[in-house]
């Protein structure tokens, strides 16, 4: 089967972002989840589907790779492209993301791409989004956002980040692209698990539409850079992350529009949030898409709560959350 993303002959190419389903026990919630998921899809007809991490809850289960074929299975038997980037739980057992990455390159459906060599992690690759002309028209990045730091807990946080052998993976690839398209940046789309440091920028400093759950987003305390190269190429026009299961918003920073896409399994929150899908329609030709909410009861959201810019108070800003979990770690 030729394996060629192509925009439709009206010029729109539709995503649904899954994110965070956390295959692991074969039990009646996650046949629900399933059962929501084959729902939104029946619903939508995409043209490709993407699981943005966390795929499975890997720790302590018997038989990862099961899990994750369950989690393969739903776009396969639906017969629709699709692709998966890597969280900190898909890997916390007794399986890697290498063996995932390379289990999922099995599926006839499966679109993802091989790893470059010499950049770090697993699952970094890209696809292009052929015009009518036969031309690329978009370019789709998929990043391993790793899973925890590398460095002390109290000093340096808790997730991992994009690293820079990938920032400059994607850079070579960027300008590869923009150099074939006659000197245009392509309009880019990028999908990873943890979310960059600007997402915690824009929901304080920018206008944002949907739901923020907790004072911030748990995005690494370490800035590599990625959000600059993406500013610096010009192709990138919105980003998708998940891994804040009770986030669902956007906003616009420095003309990129940083995504949360809707959890998949309401898991790790403590009030009613009912779980989903993110959908996304790009435009053949444009620099902009379109996206929304699909819900499990089947509530289409196309337009969010609007949240005005409050700012940051010293125990929630970006440096204070820093100092307010080392002051936590020190107690007792």
């Amino acid at each position: 089967m030729a394996k060629d993303l192509r925009f439709r002959a009206d010029g729109t190419l539709k995503i649904v972002q899954f994110t965070d389903p956390e295959f692991a026990a074969e039990d009646e919630a996650e046949a629900q989840m399933v059962e929501m998921m084959q729902r939104i899809l029946a619903a939508e007809q995409p043209d490709l589907v993407v699981y943005t991490g966390d795929v499975i809850c890997s720790a302590g289960h018997p038989d990862p790779a099961g899990a994750f074929r369950r989690a393969c299975d739903v776009p396969e038997r639906a017969q629709i492209p699709w692709a998966a980037v890597f969280g900190n739980h898909d890997a916390e057992g007794t399986i890697t993301r290498e063996q995932l990455h390379t289990l999922q390159l099995t599926y006839p459906y499966n679109y993802a791409m091989q790893d470059p060599p010499g950049v770090r992690g697993s699952g970094n690759y890209l696809r292009t989004v052929t015009g009518r002309d036969g031309h690329a028209a978009a370019a789709l990045y998929f990043l391993d956002s790793g899973s925890y730091s590398p460095l002390e807990y109290g000093r340096m946080g808790f997730y991992d980040w994009i690293r820079r052998d990938q920032i400059d993976w994607y850079a070579r690839e960027s300008y590869r692209l923009t150099a074939a398209n006659h000197g245009t940046p392509l309009p880019a789309l990028a999908f990873f698990h943890i979310p960059l440091p600007e997402y915690n920028d824009v929901w304080d400093f920018n206008v944002c539409y949907g739901e923020r759950s907790g004072p911030f987003s748990c995005a690494p305390w370490v800035n590599s850079g990625m959000f600059a190269a993406m500013v610096e190429q010009g192709d990138v026009m919105g980003t998708f992350a998940g891994h804040d299961h009770g986030h669902d918003y956007w906003g616009d920073w420095y003309g990129i529009r940083l995504c949360f896409g809707r959890t998949t399994r309401n898991a790790y929150l403590d009030r009613p949030f009912l779980p989903g899908a993110r959908v996304i329609v790009l435009h053949e030709g444009e620099r902009c898409f379109d996206t929304w909410v699909h819900l499990a009861d089947g509530t289409v959201q196309r337009e969010q709560a609007r949240h005005e810019p409050e700012g940051r108070t010293p125990e929630i800003g970006a440096w204070g959350i820093h100092d307010q979990a080392r002051k936590n770690l020190t107690k007792g």
